[in-house]
């Protein structure tokens, strides 16, 4: 269900592309056109899912303080199957079980891993398609930036 939304949200960018509306664009402005040209209408549940994800990126950017001085992320994500339906149950650091912890941590990890995959083959691409110069170099080990870091205090 997902996908085929958003493979209709993607038609309704080209579409706007192809109006000769203003581009490059914010998507405000193109989320403005397609309500304008009523391309896309909120439903209660596309409402829900709106207010969900503000309310999911706000978590995502509370930090606190630990009691060490560092700042941490407060609420945490994980993604678990409850019935047969896939569920993101949010949960405080101060308050989460282990078990809550050690599935958001590990899913983080994986996210990471996707997005240097990611990275690399879109550095590989970018080399061997359309780079004239020296190929770009990726270091993927991040053991010294993470002790630079700690070190800063960043």
């Amino acid at each position: 269900m997902a996908r085929r939304y958003n493979e209709q949200m993607q038609h309704i960018v080209t579409e706007y592309m192809t109006a000769g509306e203003r581009w490059p664009a914010t998507t405000h402005e193109i989320a403005a056109w397609a309500i304008i040209s009523r391309r896309w209408e909120g439903q209660e549940k596309a409402v829900i899912d709106i207010c969900a994800e503000h309310l999911a990126r706000a978590m995502r950017e509370e930090y606190i303080i630990d009691p060490q001085g560092r700042t941490v992320r407060a609420k945490h994500a994980a993604r678990i199957e409850r019935d047969g339906t896939q569920l993101v149950l949010w949960d405080d650091i101060r308050r989460a079980s282990r078990q809550h912890m050690q599935i958001a941590f590990q899913q983080r990890r994986q996210q990471i891993v996707g997005d240097c995959r990611q990275l690399k083959a879109d550095v590989d691409s970018y080399n061997e398609n359309n780079n004239e110069g020296k190929p770009l170099q990726m270091v993927f080990d991040f053991t010294l930036d993470l002790v630079e870091m700690e070190l800063l205090k960043v």
